[in-house]
């Protein structure tokens, strides 16, 4: 869709019959106004999206990355089963860890539920360094049913994809390959850090990933800045 072919925001809003009991014409006016820059946002997400599809043909990946799955072993190649997009999501679940990241945890939680909707259009695999076992034990103790699960216990796909730190340890990493005519590629990968943070903010990307997030950002409180998901309660 063209930036042409858009109404202009005002008129949407002008357009809309949202009205609730007793509210006033101030919070009208001010529901309006915030409803203009919803509008606007929902219209930059989807002209990132589009920007974003309409990238070169990234870095081909020429290592034969090796993993344990549930089922046995896999190459990457397999990963893709039969589809021509693979998502990868790097877990924080280390050897070294006693417990696996709360945040990657909370994530992949809200994800589970997803994972037969989302493999009818792309592969997903989540990887993390611990052995297969432990993986399985947390995804059982946790009540997840669909998310498949990879042992990178090598580190190499790890390593060249951004899930290890500089001093070995785990980091949290989301990555999208292509098959294309045989060839697989490197299509596009979450580059929003601690570099990338504006002040005040932690780490996050654009849309953000944890639903979550996406809740607590529409309420009084938001999302806070000294609370995190939790193992337990």
């Amino acid at each position: 869709m063209t930036q042409s072919s858009l109404k202009p925001v005002k008129e949407l809003v002008r357009a809309s019959s949202y009205r609730y009991p007793n509210e006033s014409a101030e919070y009208r006016r001010a529901r309006d106004a915030l409803l203009i820059e919803e509008i606007e946002l929902r219209r930059h997400i989807e002209r990132v999206a589009e920007q974003r599809r309409a990238l070169p043909d990234g870095g081909e990946v020429t290592k034969n990355y090796a993993f344990i799955g549930e089922n046995g072993p896999a190459t990457f190649a397999e990963l893709f089963c039969d589809k021509p997009t693979l998502v990868v999501y790097s877990y924080m679940f280390g050897p070294q860890r006693a417990q696996p990241c709360p945040m990657c945890t909370s994530l992949l939680s809200a994800w589970d539920g997803e994972v037969p909707d989302i493999t009818q259009r792309v592969a997903l695999a989540i990887v993390a360094r611990s052995p297969i076992e432990r993986l399985v034990a947390f995804k059982r103790q946790r009540g997840w049913h669909h998310l498949p699960l990879w042992s990178d216990s090598s580190g190499d796909f790890s390593r060249d994809y951004h899930g290890l730190t500089p001093d070995g340890g785990d980091d949290a990493a989301f990555n999208v390959f292509t098959r294309r005519h045989g060839t697989i590629r490197h299509f596009w990968s979450g580059e929003m850090n601690g570099a990338t943070a504006d002040p005040g903010q932690d780490p996050r990307g654009a849309p953000d990933l944890m639903p979550i997030w996406t809740i607590l950002d529409v309420t009084p409180e938001g999302r806070g800045t000294d609370w995190y998901p939790k193992l337990n309660y």
